[in-house]
């Protein structure tokens, strides 16, 4: 068995491998770069990272983007300036990358996760109102969790690959309980809700730029928000809580999380090709949708109707009640064939760092983790390549 992560450029098989989900470079990145280069403005000052904070949050529609070294720092700095206080708790999707669960504890709050439902394998909002309505309680100015006593300040709906919560209901009943909403759309820039752009629906939302997201800086990420206040605190925190840059007086801890200007420059350039990228993703969706649609106990990535998706990560069930294999013999499988895929995430709640957690449901989450298998889908997937994963997918369903 052949391990993919060891297949380095140039190596015999690297030229086989068709891997998960790459950064695609075709714009200007190598120009903009060079400015940086040339011009000496390399740190976390200087012209890109402005200029790639007004295209992000201008492309989200909202007035204010504050740029960070990755999507784990924005969410961290996002909590603090949403006010989330040590021993709140936060609701959060437990089907997702651990991050934005990290980011909960490093503020010292707790994590009170929310079950997936199981059309778009999005955060239940049902469940969101089930827990605020039957496991809280009023108590002068503050919502009480019942069950651990702790003050519920806030929710954190993450939208998993590149497809929104239906976050309607939730915000109406965060709005009842005043409740701070930050949205976790590291998966999802360029999808809507209801025509609406995924990071503009709550109070705050956060960006990842990591090497697999739709755009890339190799890493990076960005809080945006409609709140000036939000952004202002964000923006201090992420630049060492400076409050006299002349003579170094800090009055709060501050982080070291603001992003390069190299890094930024690339995010400029990969700005201008993001519609673009969505659009070869789609196609790049349509065509799987099309070849697996007849596979008896294959399930396709869904979208729901008031939903628009960029199928960030093309997605399938597998249910191997049905199929000659379950989805981890698939992984093996492909693997042996030099595909790379991989299954959603293990339920945070299931993680030994998080296990003393509240839990409104998980079983959809685990069948989701169970039953998933992620498949290439990068912007620069050759279509003769995707017909490749296509046949070696049919072959082990099939036979």
């Amino acid at each position: 068995m052949v391990d993919l992560t060891d297949l380095e450029p140039g190596s015999p098989l690297a030229g086989d491998w068709i891997p998960l989900s790459v950064p695609e470079i075709r714009g200007n990145e190598w120009k903009y770069i060079k400015d940086c280069l040339d011009t000496n403005w390399v740190s976390s000052v200087g012209g890109y990272v402005n200029r790639f904070e007004n295209m992000v949050a201008n492309y989200v529609g909202v007035p204010h983007g504050v740029a960070a070294v990755n999507g784990t720092a924005a969410l961290h700095v996002a909590l603090l300036a949403l006010g989330i206080q040590p021993d709140d708790e936060v609701m959060v999707s437990t089907l997702t990358f651990i991050a934005p669960v990290n980011a909960i504890r490093y503020v010292g709050a707790w994590p009170v996760f929310i079950d997936a439902e199981p059309e778009t394998w999005q955060m239940d909002p049902q469940l969101v109102v089930d827990f605020l309505e039957r496991e809280c309680r009023w108590d002068k100015d503050k919502l009480i969790n019942k069950n651990t006593q702790r003050r519920v300040a806030a929710i954190l709906p993450v939208h998993i690959l590149g497809h929104p919560v239906d976050i309607d209901p939730i915000l109406e009943v965060t709005k009842k309980y005043n409740l701070r909403v930050l949205e976790d759309a590291s998966e999802g820039l360029g999808a809507t809700y209801k025509g609406e752009k995924v990071g503009s629906l709550g109070d705050a939302a956060c960006f990842s730029f990591n090497g697999n997201k739709l755009i890339t800086t190799g890493g990076g990420g960005m809080v945006v928000t409609r709140d000036k206040h939000v952004a202002q605190k964000a923006k201090y925190l992420t630049t060492q809580a400076k409050d006299d840059p002349l003579e170094y007086v800090h009055n709060e801890i501050g982080y070291n999380y603001r992003l390069t200007n190299l890094l930024a420059a690339m995010g400029v350039a990969q700005m201008e090709q993001l519609d673009d990228y969505i659009k070869i993703k789609l196609r790049i969706a349509d065509r799987y949708d099309e070849a697996l649609a007849d596979v008896p106990g294959v399930t396709l990535m869904p979208q729901a109707g008031w939903a628009e998706s960029t199928k960030w990560l093309y997605t399938i069930l597998i249910n191997d009640e049905i199929t000659p294999r379950d989805s981890r013999q698939v992984l093996s499988e492909l693997e042996g064939r030099l595909v790379q895929t991989r299954p959603l995430w293990t339920p945070i709640h299931l993680s030994p760092a998080h296990k003393s957690s509240f839990i409104m449901g998980g079983a959809v989450a685990q069948r989701l983790h169970k039953q998933s298998l992620s498949l290439p889908c990068s912007v620069g997937l050759e279509e003769e390549n995707q017909e490749k994963v296509i046949s070696y997918l049919k072959e082990f369903l099939l036979n």
